[in-house]
């Protein structure tokens, strides 16, 4: 099935699963629970009050809100109406919230209220409050410092005057008939911008990556059919919508095959567990971190799990005895791993149902069909199977480039149209994909490469360690050498001593941590990944 064929864009989508999905339930939220028909309704309701207020095709509409059946009719309706999504990471404080509104010169924002015990729009009016430097003249909204922000809308009860709250600005759209919503979302084409996703920042200033309707389409369409998705599925959205993995693998892929949409919030494994049992969940994509904590928790017996088949998994090292788990104790029938990236829509390579547990566990898959994926030593030759180098990836998938950055586009995209990933990986004779590091995360000991996530699939092979990162620190002899944070287990009285010398036995000396830090918890960004530069700051 082509996606980008067959909806043509996605507005068209929206409307095809609101007609072919009717009856079936779309969205779960507590007690509400939403049909595909009413869904379709809402998020036309949505467009017309987009378009009401403004918003024309190829406008940016953000959304800064965490997953719930509001951002999910907002940003579908942002989309309906011709507008280009530009999702905001949940955990941004102000200023970085907007510097992406500015560099995006966003049109209109929906914003959560208070969320986490933060109110967002306090913390905005903070960072925007005052005019910017790049922008003189009056502000055409309520944010003197973001001029190109003409409207906020808040997705609760209440807002501040100069705001809207989202039943007003729903009532602003009453009198746009549904013939000119639909004529709007026709006017969107498989080539039309769909959205900018800004990078996660763990490198630099965020970056936002250009993805059209076509290649949002066409991806999930395939990830839908690799992964086994099918009506009637339910599915707990725990990745945040603001990230390709929730927004993408999450709604898109619903909407394409008809399965409810369970959204969560915020990541509690106790909720987990009980969404799982209540809502009878059967698909639960996630980093592996979710997967173990799951596994682990201690009631874990108490609730009804047998619904799950579906587990998607990637964003960092997959342990084999956690894919054996899933499968053995949960009784998982699918368990895949995946990689991608925001530059290529977030899907580059996916394993395939059927693949061996070892195969699942070590490697990302092979590259999605009519893509090409190659890794390649540092003059931009093939590297041997089995031999590190930069992946690069080519098709259909790669972003066309970062949104008004030609310089940054550059960097990364090369005349032939191969995007480097800056992702260290090996690709085996078969053609999977094992990642082992970012570029800038290696460092050498004594003259030899060392990949932290080689290591740390190693160090996950000690029977008391839940989660473990290492990076590279200053060293007066070796130049730099290993530092390990490891989470043990519960109740475990894992030592340093005990894991340094246990490594000694199962890995290189060169690869061997020299220090491990024991913490409760690693910093992760949204997509899973651990912050690596949070651990060497400390």
């Amino acid at each position: 099935m082509r996606g980008d064929l067959e909806w043509g864009g996605v507005p068209g989508l929206v409307r095809s699963a609101a007609a072919r999905f009717a009856d079936r339930e779309a969205v779960v939220e507590g007690r509400t629970r939403v049909s595909y028909a009413e869904l379709g309704a809402r998020v036309e309701r949505a467009a017309a009050a987009c378009m009401a207020s403004g918003v024309r095709v190829g406008d940016r509409v953000a959304i800064w809100a965490p997953n719930t059946l509001d951002w999910i009719v907002s940003a579908l309706g942002a989309v309906s109406a011709g507008a280009v999504l530009v999702p905001l990471n949940t955990r941004f404080k102000g200023t970085e919230a907007a510097y992406v509104l500015a560099r995006s010169r966003a049109k209109l924002l929906f914003v959560t209220g208070t969320f986490l015990g933060t109110s967002y729009v306090a913390s905005l009016r903070r960072a925007a409050g005052e005019p910017g430097e790049a922008a003189p003249g009056p502000a055409a909204g309520p944010l003197p410092g973001l001029p190109h922000l003409e409207r906020v809308v808040v997705l609760a009860d209440d807002a501040p005057a100069d705001f809207r709250t989202w039943k007003d600005f729903l009532a602003d759209g009453e009198g746009v008939g549904s013939d000119e919503v639909r004529r709007r979302g026709a006017a969107v084409s498989g080539t039309s911008p769909s959205d900018i996703i800004f990078t996660s920042g763990t490198t630099g200033r965020p970056k936002g990556a250009l993805i059209t309707h076509a290649q949002t389409l066409r991806g999930y369409a395939i990830w839908s059919d690799l992964a086994g998705l099918r009506e009637g599925d339910r599915y707990l959205i725990v990745n945040p919508f603001f990230h390709t993995f929730g927004y993408k693998a999450g709604i898109i892929a619903c909407l394409m095959r008809g399965a409810t949409m369970v959204p969560q919030p915020v990541f509690d494994v106790d909720t987990v567990l009980a969404n799982v049992a209540a809502e009878r969940v059967s698909v639960l994509p996630g980093p592996p971190t979710l997967h173990q904590s799951l596994l682990d928790h201690p009631a874990r017996d108490t609730y009804d799990l047998s619904a799950l088949r579906l587990v998607v998994t990637g964003a960092a090292v997959v342990p084999l005895r956690l894919v054996e788990r899933l499968r053995t104790e949960l009784g998982v029938d699918t368990v895949l791993t995946a990689y991608g990236l925001s530059e290529a829509s977030g899907i580059v390579t996916m394993c395939r149902r059927g693949d061996r547990p070892e195969v699942i566990a070590s490697t990302s898959g092979r590259a999605i069909p009519d893509t090409e994926v190659r890794v390649v030593d540092a003059s931009g030759a093939p590297a041997a199977p089995g031999s590190p180098g930069e992946v690069l990836v080519r098709g259909f998938n790669v972003m066309s480039g970062y949104f008004e950055d030609a310089a940054a586009t550059a960097e990364v995209l090369t005349p032939d149209g191969w995007l480097r990933t800056g992702d260290v990986g090996v690709l085996d004779p078969e053609g999977n994909l094992r990642i082992t590091d970012r570029i800038k995360d290696m460092f050498i000991v004594g003259g030899f490469n060392a990949y932290p996530a080689e290591i740390e699939q190693l160090l996950g092979l000690h029977p008391d360690v839940a989660d473990v990162a290492v990076v590279g620190v200053p060293d007066s002899r070796l130049g730099e050498v290993g530092r390990a944070y490891v989470v043990r287990r519960p109740h475990s009285a894992l030592t340093a001593d005990d894991l340094i010398t246990w490594s000694r036995r199962e890995m290189a000396n060169y690869k061997v941590p020299r220090t491990i830090a024991f913490v409760t918890g690693l910093p992760r960004n949204a997509s899973g990944k651990v912050v690596k530069g949070e651990l060497r700051g400390r």
